[in-house]
């Protein structure tokens, strides 16, 4: 089922959710939402007593709740019981509190907007928007990165109308397209910019971000054109159009007299914005 991690905020707390596309709902820490109703110095240690007493009094929404995969504290992923919405409404009657009604009301309130999101795609690219800017992203590369994100979802759309599966498939033409642009796999790329778990494009710089979305629009367009039927095809297809991204690298880089692909990340990128800022 394709899934989406998400921080999302309640009183400046964090819980930790997970959209799942195919369901169409929210999957919340449960454990996040137990720290939060109950400010317990271990909740992880309150929810295990809660749930089993609940489990003993013969609690359905606790035998149906199960685990999902989330970023803990150390950056892995790690296992932790999820609850969806109506299951987390039931769990919360169980636990005094009296944040227990705000809650509810945020929970609400993150579901509708989701919902909303879907049926109009324009409040996603503005929810990431507000996402970025409050990470501290200039405007200019906010503009930037959110049409990479539109030029990615055309190219992986293409990908599926040619019957290429995610996972797998899509991360090897990726690689391919990285590679044959800018010399370097995503894992090699990630290496250069020291980054483990943090999302490649949003540690680009806009010429690196520009560059890859050429790349990929180019890769698209080709494969609208010749119509590949095999991976190698594809391969081939991924390997032209990233070449004209190549080539166009290669001519900046002596146009410029430096290089494209660097280590900068969000964080050098913020703070080179940041002492801009206190110098004007």
């Amino acid at each position: 089922m394709p899934q989406q991690n998400k921080i999302q905020l309640f009183e400046q707390k964090q819980v930790r959710t997970l959209w799942d596309e195919d369901a169409e709902k929210w999957y919340f820490s449960i454990v996040d939402v137990v720290g939060i109703l109950t400010n317990s110095v271990d909740p992880t240690a309150y929810w295990r007593k809660l749930k089993q007493r609940l489990k003993e009094e013969g609690n359905e929404t606790v035998t149906n709740c199960h685990g999902l995969k989330m970023r803990a504290v150390d950056g892995k992923m790690r296992m932790t019981d999820v609850a969806d919405t109506e299951q987390l409404f039931r769990l919360i009657q169980s636990i005094p509190s009296p944040k227990a009604e705000p809650f509810k009301q945020w929970m609400a309130q993150v579901a509708s907007e989701r919902l909303d999101q879907m049926q109009d795609p324009e409040l996603s690219i503005e929810q990431a928007m507000t996402d970025y800017r409050r990470l501290g992203y200039s405007e200019n590369w906010i503009n930037q990165r959110i049409k990479t994100i539109e030029i990615r979802k055309e190219l992986t759309d293409e990908w599926k109308r040619c019957g290429l599966e995610e996972g797998v498939q899509f991360a090897t033409l990726t690689d391919i397209i990285y590679k044959t642009w800018s010399d370097h796999t995503a894992k090699e790329y990630k290496r250069l910019k020291n980054l483990k778990k943090e999302n490649l494009r949003d540690n680009m710089t806009n010429r690196e971000l520009v560059l890859n979305m050429l790349a990929e629009l180019t890769t698209k367009g080709l494969s609208e054109n010749s119509d590949p039927q095999t991976m190698q095809q594809h391969a081939e297809v991924a390997i032209k159009g990233a070449t004209v991204a190549r080539n166009a690298r290669l001519e900046m880089e002596e146009v410029l007299g430096e290089k494209v692909v660097t280590s900068l990340n969000a964080k050098s990128i913020q703070k080179s914005i940041e002492d801009k800022n206190e110098s004007e």
